[in-house]
């Protein structure tokens, strides 16, 4: 019942993972057989994950995990800052001043992102190289408010990052609002481009998603979230063409250059062996998100979300998934009011 923090993997994906470490085991950079056929198991999965949230094969990057494909965009909003900067103003320099004051990227996002948004954004708060706004969410709905994301915005912001679903209220984000709203802005003309990210981690798999009708430059794809393999990649509207996209790393040149080292075809086979009929599965009326019951440690969504501190620190995230049965959260809803009398007779 903790669907939402990872899926069993599909049969179908096991079948997949399996044939290609048997038969797909050459470097995909080879020319000779194994490695052409590693090549063009890579190709499908990158055709099968573009269909799957509307989007171009090529605008797929395969990645280890939804954390590095979130601080890649990271990475990338304050590159394009950096050079649209020196473009403008001959050479780059990061200390530019305007009015006495350093100019600093800005970036916007949510009080109740995932710890791989939130850290990486305060790192860059702490260490100097970024302003970070992090707007509170609606008390009444859990929501972020397109208003606020548009009172947020600054001449210097070239990031709002907001997450596509939440990962313990199952909100979903008024994520298409927020990008026709902001591409729609009247900036000054000295303005970097601000780019739209959202990390749809908790919502592929639940919910429709497609990245052109969301109006995202980016979004965050994580398989282990929706019966796939545990690795990740990054949906990237025209990735160096229409979209920036600076890599992290620096090797051999694969994806592209984007994002370098040997791909690991067995799991990129896996992920992209997940097709609309394995994500649909059999939930039945199970579809509702989750339920809150005893944890230890006060969740910081929860408080930010208005939970008051006493109720949030007993609360304890259950999920479900197609696997669970009406049985399942019987038994559940059964432990739970059995160890709640335990405690209240302790008590």
């Amino acid at each position: 019942m903790d669907y939402n923090a990872t899926t069993p993997v599909d049969p179908e994906v096991i079948s997949a993972v399996t044939d290609a470490l048997h038969h797909a085991w050459g470097n995909p950079s080879s020319t000779y057989l194994p490695g052409a056929k590693a090549k063009d198991i890579i190709t499908q999965a990158r055709g099968s994950i573009a269909t799957m949230i509307g989007g171009k094969a090529a605008d797929i990057i395969f990645t280890s995990g939804g954390t590095e494909a979130n601080n890649m965009v990271f990475h990338s909003a304050l590159e394009l800052f950096w050079s649209s900067r020196a473009s403008a103003e001959g050479g780059r320099e990061e200390n530019h001043q305007l009015n006495g004051n350093k100019v600093l990227p800005h970036i916007i996002t949510s009080n109740v992102e995932h710890d791989s948004i939130i850290n990486a954004a305060e790192h860059l708060l702490k260490s100097g190289k970024a302003d970070v706004t992090f707007l509170p969410v609606s008390k009444m709905t859990g929501r972020v408010e397109v208003d606020d994301v548009m009172a947020a915005l600054r001449p210097s912001t070239c990031l709002v990052s907001v997450m596509l679903a939440n990962n313990e209220t199952g909100v979903i984000m008024p994520i298409r609002d927020i990008c026709q709203k902001v591409r729609s802005a009247v900036r000054p003309s000295s303005s970097p481009r601000v780019l739209l990210h959202t990390d749809a981690a908790q919502a592929i798999g639940k919910i429709k998603v497609d990245a052109r009708e969301l109006g995202v430059d980016y979004m965050t794809i994580v398989g282990h979230k929706f019966y796939a393999t545990r690795i990740g990649a990054l949906y990237v509207n025209g990735p160096g063409s229409t979209t920036p996209l600076y890599p992290l790393l620096f090797g051999g040149g694969q994806e592209r250059n984007f994002r370098p080292g040997t791909e690991n075809t067995p799991m990129i086979a896996g992920l992209g062996k997940v097709n609309g009929a394995i994500l649909v599965g059999t939930m039945g009326g199970l579809e509702t998100p989750l339920i809150m019951c005893v944890l230890c440690r006060p969740s910081h969504i929860l408080l930010n979300c208005g939970i008051a501190y006493h109720v949030a620190a007993n609360a304890l995230r259950i999920s479900v998934g197609r696997a669970t049965t009406r049985k399942d959260v019987d038994l559940v809803v059964e432990d739970l009011k059995e160890a709640v009398e335990k405690l209240e007779q302790k008590n």
